[in-house]
């Protein structure tokens, strides 16, 4: 009846036949002569196809470190930690060959026994071929089946059809051909799907047990050699009752083998599956262990500034070494809830870049990132542009006076309200008059540039623009600077409109390129580009490279003299008056026993307020504002912003001292030659 039924098949299908017909009669042809057959049949395999499965890297996990080397989080889309041979407890691969292949050290890639008994079964009974599937072709389909990257992919790797079990045959001949059986069996345990989310032995061993792939034990190894066949139901965590049966299954033939004794199966299996869940790892941003905002950045700057695809991060195996300080970043986690509730409609960002270098060291939110409901968001709040950051663009005016003839000690009087005798009301030169007020009446009308930066005197820097005629300086320097998103487009409108509010900060501002702008001021001039990481290294350890062969430029981007050394030291200390004086508007960021500078904003309406302060080891930028809608925050940037400051940075300094800004230059001051220096603001003296 057996040949019968082979007759039968090989009139239906002559393909299949000269494959039936090879390993029916092992004794006479050989595999050998299997494998030619399939080939002469159907042509030569493809090459593309058998490196897939025998020597393309597996997706591994990307692993994002902190800068101390700690660990934010895994960037995969398959949970594996491929392993060597030498990785695996020998007796997993014992209990694997055992249930699923016995005879895989003496076959080709293809089980003639197996595969005769399998087409025999199921074309007497109408189906399709299916079963007897060795290993090497359990290693094809996998591997076909999880890199597929569409639906139809994957059903076109796992139909019940006669073609694809020939393609799969053959392709499982030219593995058997080109790989030791060690090596296709380590990449079968490093490929196969365990359940429970887990790819691999190694990733099914912790997640199981806890354990590393080489401390299996006996009767662990034949728990996980008993899940390949049905993962979900055999899950020994999810089905105890059911994995032990399926485990004892094993544990059966293994005996039957001769590789478990007597006594050793009947003490195993007396014994319950005990797992010892080990979890899965942090998956994406918005699992990070820590900084969750910073994740999100720094995806981001690989994919866009480095060009590195998102399969590349998910599959790639790869190490991506962060600018990221934990400490930092906790305390600034800790300090935006402190001061905003996570269920306030106002969001509390915080931003930390390091004057010199542009290496962020934290970007904090009062939410949590990529949940949902309240106090979650996915929006990168840190780095988009949302609002305007206030007075903290007087900045970028007095950095531009103090390089074109004008002095700290430049004074004028401009009365409160003050028309300007330059810009209009809605910009241009033309039209009704640009008058604007201080934020209370008690601002003296007559200041120099030190004191009215320090009291942030709307008056008089509408004034100042009024004397430099143009708003196109102040515009270039906040570019020069490093205020980003003020882009080109927009600085030019702001230009040709002849903007005179530009100063008082009305413009939507990113909070990272703000504070990126004020730490090349506090690094003593030096302009940096806001990087989140240092290096990414390939699976191997070594530099990842890109498409031209060249390492990735993960260095830091900063260019010396941006600002002027002395100009960019006296504006350090003249903004020490904004916290340590009696006239500043941040006296609530003070912190005893440290330098620190800064600049409050408030934008108009008090749709958001600002503060960015720095010692020279520290620049750190807050905003609050609703994203959603433009309401009143309430308060200016002295009070919610300067308290997230301290309260942020307090707990960084006091884990070691910090240095002094270097003296101001007494010509950027206006001291005459020759003259006494000090020179004060309010009760602060500053150091030239």
């Amino acid at each position: 009846m057996r040949w019968v039924v082979v007759g039968k098949l090989l009139g239906a299908v002559v393909v299949a036949g000269v494959l039936v017909a090879a390993v029916a009669g092992p004794w006479l042809v050989g595999l050998d002569l299997a494998g030619r057959a399939a080939a002469d049949s159907q042509g030569a395999v493809s090459t593309t196809a058998v490196d897939e499965v025998t020597t393309a890297p597996l997706p591994g996990i990307t692993s994002v470190l902190a800068a101390d080397g700690s660990l934010v989080t895994d960037f995969y889309d398959q949970y594996r930690v491929p392993v060597t041979a030498g990785q695996v407890a020998p007796v997993m691969g014992t209990a694997l060959v055992d249930i699923e292949d016995s005879r895989f050290y003496s076959h080709g890639g293809v089980d003639p026994i197996g595969t005769l008994r399998a087409l025999v079964t199921d074309v007497s009974s109408g189906g399709a071929a299916q079963g007897g599937s060795t290993i090497t072709q359990q290693l094809v389909k996998q591997t076909l089946v999880q890199r597929a990257t569409s639906t139809q992919g994957q059903q076109e790797a796992t139909a019940d059809t006669l073609a694809r079990k020939l393609t799969e045959a053959r392709l499982a001949l030219a593995v058997d051909a080109r790989l030791s059986k060690t090596e296709i069996l380590t990449r079968y345990l490093n490929t196969v799907y365990f359940g429970h989310g887990a790819y691999g032995v190694q990733a099914a061993a912790r997640t199981y047990f806890s354990v590393d792939a080489s401390a299996l034990t006996p009767l662990q190894a034949a728990t996980l050699a008993g899940l390949v066949q049905n993962p979900s139901a055999d899950d020994p965590i999810a089905h105890p009752d059911v994995a032990q049966a399926r485990r004892d299954v094993v544990l059966h033939r293994m005996h039957d083998l001769g590789d478990l004794s007597d006594a050793d199966l009947a003490a195993d299996l007396a014994t319950p599956v005990a797992t010892v869940p080990g979890g899965t790892p942090p998956q994406g941003c918005a699992q990070a262990l820590v900084g969750g905002f910073f994740c999100s950045y720094l995806r981001g700057y690989l994919t866009g500034t480095l060009g590195l695809t998102d399969q590349q991060l998910d599959e790639g195996g790869l190490v991506v070494r962060t600018t990221l300080d934990p400490t930092v970043q906790r305390s600034g986690d800790a300090a935006t809830a402190g001061v905003v509730s996570p269920d306030s409609e106002l969001a509390a960002v915080y931003d930390v870049v390091q004057p010199g270098t542009g290496h962020v060291l934290g970007l904090s939110v009062n939410r949590t990132y990529g949940c949902t409901g309240t106090g979650c968001t996915s929006v990168d709040l840190p780095t988009v542009a949302a609002r305007g950051s206030g007075s903290t663009y007087k900045l970028f005016t007095a950095a531009y006076a103090l390089q074109h003839g004008y002095t700290a000690s430049f004074t004028q009087t401009t009365s409160s309200p003050y028309t300007s005798t330059v810009y209009k009301k809605n910009g241009g030169t033309r039209g009704a008059p640009y008058t604007i007020s201080n934020a209370s009446p008690n601002y003296p009308e007559t200041l120099d540039l030190a004191d009215a930066l320090v009291m942030s005197s709307n008056t008089y820097f509408v004034g100042l623009e009024d004397h430099l005629g143009s708003v196109e300086g102040p515009v270039r320097e906040a570019q020069q600077l490093g205020l980003a998103s003020l882009t080109d487009d927009d600085a030019q409108q702001i230009i040709d409109g002849e903007e005179g509010s530009f100063t008082l900060g009305p413009d939507a501002t990113s909070p990272l390129d703000l504070t990126d702008a004020y730490a090349t001021v506090f690094s003593g001039g030096t302009r940096c580009d806001p990087t989140p990481v240092t290096a990414v290294l390939a699976a191997d350890g070594s530099p990842l490279t890109g498409p031209d062969g060249s390492a990735l430029d993960t260095g830091d981007h900063c260019t010396a003299g941006a600002l002027p050394a002395p100009v960019a030291h006296t504006l350090a200390q003249v903004m020490r008056g904004d916290v340590e004086s009696d006239i500043g508007t941040a006296s609530r960021a003070r912190i005893a026993g440290h330098d620190i500078a800064g600049k409050t904003g408030t934008a108009q309406g008090n749709i958001s307020v600002a503060f960015v302060g720095s010692t020279p080891e520290y620049t750190a930028g807050v905003m609050v504002f609703n994203p959603d809608r433009n309401v009143s925050v309430g308060g200016y940037g002295g009070d919610k912003g300067a308290r997230i400051w301290h309260d942020a940075m307090a707990p960084v300094l006091a884990a070691g001292p910090t240095a002094d800004f270097p003296a101001a230059d007494r010509q950027v001051l206006g001291v005459p030659d020759g003259g006494d220096c000090p020179f004060t603001e309010g009760n602060l003296v500053l150091v030239c």
